[in-house]
């Protein structure tokens, strides 16, 4: 669970609406359906002109990244091919086979699967390699939805400002109009700013910098694989994977 996301989120809506408050507003000046209208119809919808349906399903799938993150330890991924390495020593690569089906990540069970094979340690890391980038760009292009929709969403909340007074402007006549047309000019911007640096870009960012960290584990998994291909002492293998590593 990442308690920051959820702490992150709770933060932004007390400082909008606590400030609002604060300033004498009441939070339903803050609620104006036709500006929602606007904001998020129009940013989803040019979202959608832009995004091809793949990308956009696994971007769906990535939201609860924010929450419930992928598997990220780099220690517990060397502990993890240090055994590999110390198994294959003892009983052969062969001894690895059973733990294929065992194996709940794709990617370390196709490089295993490969390791058992017989193949060379360099068509091992060139296999992996090719799966390892196209993993990255396609999680990355889905992380970038957000990112999109963070760039749209001020530019028409500031279109929902503009239809607000021009809503205004028709009306100068029936005071009784005017109102409603300024609150959805002001409320519009509102929402399109706000969404964009409160939520879709941080989520984007965040997302991003996921993928990178589960790109570096992977990074991990076949510089172990490609040792243990080529024979490599198992100690040996946990001190250069320890290099993965970076503590303050």
């Amino acid at each position: 669970m990442d308690y920051l996301s959820l702490i992150g989120i709770a933060l932004s809506l007390l400082a909008i609406l606590g400030g609002n408050w604060l300033e004498g507003g009441h939070a339903s000046s803050l609620a104006n359906g036709p500006a929602l209208v606007i904001v998020f119809g129009g940013t989803f919808g040019a979202m959608l002109l832009q995004t091809p349906w793949s990308v956009f399903l696994r971007g769906l799938k990535m939201t609860k990244w924010l929450v419930l993150p992928p598997p990220l330890d780099l220690r517990a991924s060397i502990k993890r091919v240090t055994s590999w390495s110390a198994l294959a020593r003892k009983d052969g690569l062969l001894g690895l086979e059973d733990l294929i089906v065992k194996e709940p990540d794709a990617f370390s069970r196709k490089g295993l699967q490969m390791l058992v094979d017989g193949n060379e340690s360099s068509a091992i890391r060139e296999a992996l390699e090719v799966d390892l980038t196209a993993i990255e760009q396609f999680d990355t292009q889905s992380a970038k939805i957000f990112e999109a929709m963070g760039g749209y969403s001020p530019t028409i909340g500031i279109l929902g400002a503009v239809m607000g007074l021009i809503h205004v402007m028709q009306n100068l006549s029936d005071p009784s109009k005017l109102g409603s047309g300024i609150a959805t000019a002001f409320v519009a911007t509102i929402y399109g700013v706000g969404m964009a640096n409160l939520f879709l870009l941080p989520m984007a960012n965040k997302l991003k910098a996921l993928v990178s960290a589960q790109t570096q584990q992977r990074e991990l998994i076949i510089e172990g694989l490609s040792a243990i291909a080529e024979g490599e002492n198992p100690k040996n293998i946990e001190a250069k994977l320890e290099g993965f590593i970076q503590e303050p």
